[in-house]
């Protein structure tokens, strides 16, 4: 197993790995719309963090030897599951073809107040 925290979030002193490497799989955490570097969400809402949190995930799988072409699958969690079109429409932007296999749950009480968290599980190719 290899773990990896990027030189932002380690500065943060969270307690987790943005992800963990186990053979050719990589695990993420959870993600929300943080701004890179800081404690604090992007502004303008569930689309501007669903944007920030999809640039974040791509980050941290190719700092790893993956990308969003080989991520498998997505779990989100969104605290109006009635928003659920408002994250689509993001989504959508990152996999206009191939789509990964995804899990959405309503929720309450995401870190720092988000309105949504994805983790995501991804190949890391040979």
């Amino acid at each position: 197993m290899t773990y990896y925290q990027s030189d932002e979030m380690a500065s943060l002193g969270l307690p987790f790995s943005d992800a963990v490497r186990v053979d050719n799989m990589l695990y993420l955490s959870g993600v929300v719309g943080m701004i890179p570097g800081k404690m604090e969400l992007v502004e303008g809402g569930l689309e501007a963090e669903s944007r920030q949190i999809m640039e974040n995930i791509q980050k941290v799988l190719q700092a790893n030897g993956s990308s969003l072409e080989n991520a498998i699958k997505f779990t989100i969690f969104i605290d109006d599951i009635n928003r659920w079109s408002d994250f689509n429409k993001v989504y959508v932007e990152y996999f206009p073809n191939k789509k990964p296999a995804r899990s959405a749950l309503g929720v309450e009480g995401l870190a720092l107040g988000a309105a949504v968290e994805v983790e995501c599980i991804a190949v890391i190719p040979d």
